[in-house]
């Protein structure tokens, strides 16, 4: 019995996923676009968009951590409301991503750079009760709005409007909501009123 060759389309279709690894730029460079900016002003964008992105990822993930282990008279509710800021926190994180890329710049994409960067503080493992999870949410939202306030105000000053444009229309008109939402859930009032 004679084998035949492999033909070279037979060869072609195999996929070459043996690679060796390249990085074609490092993070924390800039790579030029003729956007407008001047490039201290693209470096400075990037670092504060970068700090937003890893609090963004975090605060999305712990809208999802709650979703999960919500519990209580108001869990169908509070899982709903949850998962849809989670929806729209990792909107965000693709709009903040994007434009540190537009920038010129790399964006943190790993959990382990997330977790090294966020300034938001983990959360326990285990499960908490929904005041907690709340108030967590809460103080999360505060972090992040702060830092963009402030960086919205430094984008405008280097004259970098979409920065601003973003960090203003974006992440602080969803995140105020957002809070406005979840704040009204730890208002004291009574589930049940009973007139006797």
């Amino acid at each position: 019995m004679s084998r035949t060759k492999p033909s070279k389309a037979t060869n072609e279709a195999q996929p070459q996923y043996k690679v060796d690894y390249r990085e074609i730029q490092p993070f924390g460079t800039l790579k030029k676009l003729p956007i407008g900016l001047a490039e201290n002003a693209c470096m400075q964008s990037v670092s504060i968009l970068n700090q937003m992105l890893a609090d963004t990822m975090t605060l999305r993930d712990l809208y999802k951590k709650h979703h999960w282990q919500m519990s209580g008279a108001t869990f169908y509710s509070l899982h709903l409301l949850l998962d849809k800021h989670y929806e729209e926190q990792a909107e965000m994180v693709d709009m903040i991503a994007e434009r540190i890329m537009s920038l010129g710049g790399i964006s943190i994409a790993m959990a382990p750079d997330v977790a090294e960067m966020t300034r938001i503080p983990r959360p326990p493992k285990g499960r908490e009760d929904v005041p907690s999870q709340l108030s967590r949410l809460l103080e999360a939202h505060e972090i992040i709005l702060l830092a963009a306030h402030e960086g919205a105000e430094t984008a405008d000053d280097s004259g970098d409007d979409g920065t601003n444009d973003l960090l203003v229309s974006s992440v602080v008109r969803t995140n105020e909501l957002q809070v406005w939402f979840i704040a009204e859930h730890l208002a004291d009032t009574e589930l049940v009123r009973s007139d006797n």
